[in-house]
This record gives C-alpha cells, sequence and structure tokens, in this order.
C-alpha cells in the first residue's frame, strides 16, 4: 500500500461538487488499469455506471465504497443488462479530486457477482480521520463519475462542528427530489436516509416520467431491483450521494406498507403461512443490500439483515441506527381510541436485543449528543381536535410501553442530549419528549425531531389540518410544517441547530428552497431552547 502523505485539502465550489456527478476525472484515468483475471469485465461499449456511485457507514480510517453495474438499468428482468458471469471492478480513493498520481491514498478491486445484482461494496481501511476524499471506479474501459466523501473523526477527537441531514420518503411518482439536488449543495459531512428509501406499490403519476417502471408491485427479487434502479437513476438523488457519505435504514416501503416483523398487512388471516411473507421480506432485504453503501456485515440471511447499529463522530455525536421493523409485534388494530391497549407490558418496538443495546449505549455514551436515527414517530401526537384523543398505532404511540422502558431509561440513568430523528410522517414537527405525556410537568427526557419527506404528500403548504390540530392539542410540539423538503444539523460542544429546509413545490421541475424554521438545542439543557420561524 502507498505511504500516507500530509496533504493540504482543496476546497471545492457548490458547482464544482455538482460536477462530480458527470464525468469529472475522466480525462485522468491513467492510474485505473484493466485487469488480466478471469473475471475481467463483460461490459461492451455501454456506460455501466447509471446508478451512480455513492459512500457510506463511514469511520475513522475509512468508508464503504459503493456502486452497481447497470448498463441497461430499466431493463425489465432486474439484471440491469448484465450476464451471469463475474465483473472485475477497480476503485481507487484520491485526496485530490483530479486523481493525480501523488493523491491516490487507496486503490484495490472487487469482483461485482451476478448473485449480488454485480454490487460493489468495497471497504476501505488506512484513510485519515476526519478527511475529505474523491473515488471512483473502473469496470473494463468505462470509468464511473467521481464521489466525494469524508472519514470520521477520531473517536477522541474534540470536534468544534459537526454538519449533517436528515430526510426520509422519497415516493418516486409524487414528485421530482429536488430537495436532493440542493441537500447535494450543502456542505455536509453527513446524510441520514430513515426509510422509505423507495416505494414498493404500482405507483401510476400524473407527473411526467414519474410512473414506476412496469406499473406493478413489487414482490420478487428481479422486481425490487428494477424498482431500485429506477430510483437510482434520478439525477438528483445521484447528486446528493456523490456529494458526501449516507446512513441508511429502511423502514416498511423497502418491503411493503405497514409490515411488522413476520407478518405482512396484506394478509393477517389465522391460517396465513408467514413463509410467505418471509420470501418477499428477503428478497426486498437483498435488493436493498445490494443498492445501498453498508458493510458486508449487513448482508442479508435470508429473511435477517442486520440494519440497528452506532457509529461515532469523536467525542462530539453517537450515531444510533434503528430497526423499528424487523422485530417489532405486530400493530394493534379495532382498538377503541385513546387505546389504553397501546400499553400493554411486554410489548416491543425493537426486540428484546435491540432494545438492550440501544438502552445501554444509550447510558454509557460519553459523546456529547446523542443522535438516535428512528423512522416512526415516538412522542405522543393526539390527532382528535376538542375532547376525545386519537393516536397512531404504526408508530411508537402504539408501542406506548416500550417508548415507556426507553424514557424511563434516559432519566433513571441522567442521560442528557438525547436527540431523536425521525421520519415517515410526510411532515415536519419539534416535540420534548416527556417522561409522561399526560402529564406536561413531567421530566423532559429529550428532544424529537421529526423530518419531512422528499417527495412524498406531494407539495403540501405551510400549515395543514393535521399540523393545526397537533400544535393545538399536544403542548410538548413547537413547531409544525407540512412542506417537502429536508432538515439540516449543526452540532457544536454547546448547541445544536436544525434548519427545517422546504421546497414550494415537487410535482414540477425547480422547486426552489427556503428555511421555514431554525430550531435550537443547548447542551445540558432539556428541551428545546428556540424556535424560529421564517
Amino acid at each position: 500500500m502507498p505511504k500516507e502523505r500530509p496533504v493540504s485539502l482543496p476546497q471545492l465550489s457548490r458547482r464544482q461538487l455538482l460536477g462530480l456527478t458527470g464525468a469529472t476525472g475522466l480525462a485522468a484515468a491513467t492510474t485505473l488499469t484493466t485487469t488480466s483475471s478471469p473475471a475481467r469485465a463483460l461490459v461492451g461499449s455501454d456506460n455501466p455506471f447509471t446508478l451512480g456511485v455513492a459512500s457510506g457507514d463511514p469511520e475513522p480510517d475509512g468508508v464503504v465504497l459503493w456502486t452497481r453495474l447497470a448498463p441497461q438499468p430499466l431493463a425489465l428482468d432486474g439484471r440491469g443488462g448484465m450476464s451471469d458471469r463475474p465483473v472485475v471492478v477497480q476503485w481507487e480513493i484520491a485526496t485530490d479530486p483530479s486523481f493525480g498520481a501523488h493523491s491516490i491514498a487507496r486503490r484495490g478491486s472487487e469482483i461485482a457477482r451476478p448473485s449480488l445484482a454485480h454490487s460493489v461494496h468495497a471497504e476501505v481501511h488506512g484513510l485519515r480521520p476526519d478527511r475529505v476524499y474523491w473515488y471512483r471506479f473502473r469496470a473494463g474501459h468505462s470509468i464511473s463519475p467521481a464521489g466525494r466523501t469524508r472519514t470520521a473523526p477520531a473517536y477522541n477527537a474534540r470536534l468544534n462542528e459537526l454538519r449533517f441531514a436528515f430526510t426520509s420518503c422519497s415516493n418516486l411518482p409524487a414528485g421530482y427530489f429536488t430537495a436532493y439536488r440542493h441537500m447535494a449543495q450543502d456542505d455536509l459531512d453527513l446524510v441520514m436516509h430513515l426509510g422509505d428509501y423507495v416505494y414498493e406499490g404500482p405507483g401510476v403519476s400524473t407527473i411526467p416520467g414519474r410512473s414506476h417502471t412496469s406499473g406493478a408491485e413489487m414482490f420478487d427479487l428481479p422486481g425490487y431491483r428494477l424498482r431500485y434502479s429506477q430510483y437510482k437513476n434520478d439525477p438528483d438523488l445521484q447528486a446528493a450521494h456523490a456529494a458526501a457519505p449516507w446512513i441508511v435504514t429502511p423502514d416498511d416501503h423497502e418491503v411493503e406498507n405497514n409490515y411488522a416483523g413476520a407478518i405482512s398487512e396484506l394478509d393477517k388471516e389465522p391460517d396465513q403461512d408467514p413463509a410467505i411473507f418471509l420470501k418477499r421480506r428477503a428478497a426486498a432485504y437483498q435488493a436493498y443490500y445490494e443498492h445501498q453503501p453498508v458493510r458486508r456485515r449487513s448482508i442479508p440471511k435470508g429473511a435477517d439483515m442486520q440494519l440497528y447499529r452506532r457509529l461515532r463522530y469523536g467525542r462530539l455525536a453517537d450515531f444510533n441506527v434503528l430497526d423499528t421493523r424487523q422485530y417489532r409485534d405486530d400493530q394493534i388494530e379495532g382498538c377503541a381510541q385513546p387505546c389504553t391497549e397501546r400499553y400493554q407490558p411486554g410489548r416491543t418496538m425493537l426486540g428484546a436485543q435491540q432494545e438492550r443495546w440501544l438502552l445501554s449505549g444509550l447510558s454509557a455514551s460519553r459523546s456529547t449528543w446523542k443522535v438516535v436515527g428512528n423512522q416512526v414517530v415516538t412522542f405522543d401526537a393526539d390527532g382528535k381536535s376538542g375532547a376525545g384523543e386519537s393516536y397512531g398505532m404504526d408508530n411508537w404511540m402504539g408501542y406506548a410501553n416500550a417508548r415507556q422502558r426507553w424514557y424511563d431509561s434516559l432519566h433513571q440513568h441522567g442521560v442528557q442530549n438525547t436527540v431523536v430523528v425521525t421520519g415517515d410522517a410526510h411532515r415536519s414537527a419539534v416535540a420534548d419528549l416527556k417522561l409522561d405525556f399526560r402529564d406536561q410537568a413531567s421530566p423532559t427526557v429529550g428532544v424529537e425531531l421529526l423530518g419531512t419527506s422528499i417527495t412524498s404528500g406531494g407539495d403540501g403548504k405551510d400549515m395543514d389540518g393535521t399540523g393545526t390540530t397537533w400544535l393545538a392539542e399536544n403542548p410538548h410540539l413547537k413547531f409544525a410544517n407540512s412542506q417537502r423538503g429536508y432538515q439540516r444539523c449543526v452540532l457544536t460542544p454547546t448547541e445544536w441547530r436544525t434548519d427545517y429546509r422546504v421546497v414550494d413545490k415537487v410535482t414540477t421541475p425547480g422547486g426552489v428552497i427556503s428555511t421555514r424554521g431554525e430550531i435550537y438545542i443547548e447542551a445540558g439543557r432539556p428541551g428545546v431552547a428556540d424556535v424560529v420561524r421564517h
């Protein structure tokens, strides 16, 4: 391996960053060479890198680099135009976007196998912590677009600032991925996607070019592969992946709407064989792995996939990434609201092992900010105006006793500065997390930042009926909005600021971005410190 050299890292403009999703670096391709391996590239003149590049799960010494070979990405058999032969794919990572010979930090090769849809997951090590790098791939004579990534800081590093974005729910038929394009222009260290990266349903759209290919719901591996190919073929999504490393976790639509563990929403008859749904879940999990920059430890074993994990960013932040689908009990159905059954002891959202992992990790953390990447709302949100109450059953409200075990642990162990970032609801909201939501005088154990969707729900508006009701009926809520967009977070040792970034429209191209609200949290002070609406 080449020796590390101290370098002065160049800074790119936003225009240059976006240019990385094009043909950057093709002229300087001499450091990538063809191979004489028997598994040499089979691709011909077609571009095999139509799905772009990505990086993810950064550690202090490295990241995962991802691509997938698909010269015909929308081929209906889900194979992307590839044969059944393996392909050698070379990769290199550099300290300069020109990929000059003296800037190459590491290089290597991976076998893109047909069993994993010719995807590549290169786990790169030996890099310097908290550094910007550029990377690219080669298969045959074709070179991929270049991507920009950044390693995590050393575990004991004292950071002055960390910038990351989080989002969820990118339903292609609902609109254009304009928010991803704006996200790519931010100077981010990290992006978190909290689920519903693709949607499994038929998805016929009135928006030109946004209907799901094949117009059918996905049930098998070829179908899920085709769905990911269509989403990853989107230039705005490619731009966001190429601009920063991502941490990803799925919710329900990567498999099936509102599924719970081994239970399908489509058929809950007593004589339904769970093996039927688990076969579908296995196909969905495999396609998820094939199309995301996650580590090999997440390769599915049948219908099981290791998804929850923890990443550290120096002494500033821990990122606890949850899996709220694979191990949960079934949703409560037919319960008269406000549904006291949601407090049944023993019900679980995370499963016993993941719950122990989360609670012990939060209580043992020595980082300033304890970030929990979570798919579905944890705070109580009474959705009924006036007398009476109504709560959702597919989120933590329907698993209130499991949520109470989590909140009690935070309180009993004196865990400070817990911030839950959440997706799924197609709206934005900010809440103080109360030890007992029925008693607003009870202690505040954290803050939840509910983030809106990329497209799901359509254009939206500043305030809809649900948002108005939530604010009126739930005094622990401090902010609400129902437009599309993403959330940009800036962390320091003393303060957390979240900008709620919204686009004015997604049903037509060219949506304009703006900041609708700024949320401030002070380290060591429970709850939201300030909300600034624009």
